[in-house]
């Protein structure tokens, strides 16, 4: 694939917003050391990341879930620090909304993957 484009990746997720939101997921991801599943070249981590969405040898679940984790608050407390308290800022409404949204996301993608299972589009030229 000598060139990515929105077409190429716009079957493998719902909306350009949502590509935004899970390539630049995959640039964390391979920034953080995971190992790129297509051939890097001399390409920038953002290039690899869309390239690997437009190839769908990405798990896009899995994507949007470490998207969806990667805003949830989590305290860090080193071990011995008893100077630190956790305290629970979050309302548990806002949890429940949270839970829900993860829900409804994970569902929402299954069914897109189900639909594209049986018609996968071919490659349009621009």
């Amino acid at each position: 694939m000598a060139r990515t484009t929105n077409s190429d990746t716009l079957p493998f997720v719902e909306s350009r917003y949502e590509l935004g939101m899970l390539a630049s997921q995959r640039v964390r991801d391979l920034n953080g050391g995971a190992q790129p599943l297509v051939d890097k070249k001399d390409d920038k981590l953002t290039v690899v990341a869309l390239r690997e969405i437009a190839t769908g040898k990405l798990d896009m679940n899995e994507v949007r879930h470490e998207f969806i984790q990667s805003y949830k608050e989590t305290p860090a407390i080193s071990d011995g620090d008893e100077s630190l308290e956790i305290t629970e800022v979050e309302d548990p409404k806002l949890r429940e909304i949270d839970a829900e949204l993860e829900e409804t996301l994970l569902e929402d993608a299954k069914v897109v993957a189900e639909e594209g299972e049986d018609d996968v589009p071919d490659s349009e030229e621009e």
